[in-house]
């Protein structure tokens, strides 16, 4: 069953796409949305989260400028949404999920956060910030430069408190492998497993199958990856 609700945050009232399993849940994990807005493919992924026994949720990030799905590749009206975007606020709308989950019965440690492009550094960032079971990463910029306010993923990288897996393709054009080969080395400092995964061939955005880049092999390895990942540690929390 999936629906949305609302959630108030101190930035004003925000959306929350909530996917709910069939039966007990497993855990629950935190889905944060690609650049362009929470849209059918992340819905999708919400509910096959649900599908694979998890309680997930993906909050609207954008909703302090007006929360739009954008169309892949109108890159003009992302960067207004953008500048809506702090490290502070990003976590309100995180710790505001995170409540939401609790309430349902998921103490932090059993719930896991995972994003995709802009995602992917806020997935990152909470796995920074807070104490939850598990992050993945997809393909999340601001390796060596920061995002949003916040130091470098590298820089950050000692500091992780949830086990973090990082997944990438070796032809992302915006995250070259030297950047990615760089945060491995960062978070090998990590007091908390982290592992990084590189695909030859795949390019920015290759676990979408609404997207050029859309590579399937990249993607099924990757998604098994995900709920291994999950299952490993929201499981036995």
């Amino acid at each position: 069953m999936a629906t949305t609700v609302t959630r108030k945050t101190p930035d004003g009232d925000m959306d929350l796409y909530d996917a709910e399993p069939e039966g007990e849940a497993r855990g629950a994990v935190i889905v944060a949305q690609e650049a362009f807005g929470v849209n059918p493919h992340i819905e999708d992924v919400t509910r096959r989260l649900a599908g694979a026994g998890y309680h997930a949720v993906a909050p609207h990030l954008f909703h302090r400028t007006g929360d739009p799905v954008i169309e892949y590749g109108d890159y003009e009206k992302i960067m207004p949404q953008f500048a809506g975007l702090s490290e502070a606020g990003v976590l309100n709308d995180i710790d505001a999920s995170i409540a939401y989950l609790e309430k349902a019965g998921f103490a932090p440690s059993r719930i896991g956060v995972v994003g995709f492009c802009m995602g992917g550094t806020v997935s990152y960032l909470a796995s920074v910030r807070r104490p939850l079971g598990a992050g993945v990463t997809f393909y999340g910029g601001g390796v060596t430069e920061g995002r949003f306010g916040m130091a470098s993923m590298v820089d950050l990288a000692p500091e992780l408190q949830a086990p973090w897996l990082g997944l990438y393709g070796d032809e992302d054009q915006g995250i070259p492998v030297e950047q990615v080969e760089a945060l491995r080395a960062a978070v090998a400092a990590a007091t908390v497993d982290a592992e990084i995964v590189r695909y030859p061939g795949a390019g920015h955005g290759f676990h979408c199958d609404m997207r050029s880049d859309y590579n399937a092999d990249a993607a099924a390895d990757a998604w098994q990856r995900t709920l291994a990942w999950f299952e490993r540690y929201l499981s036995s929390s």
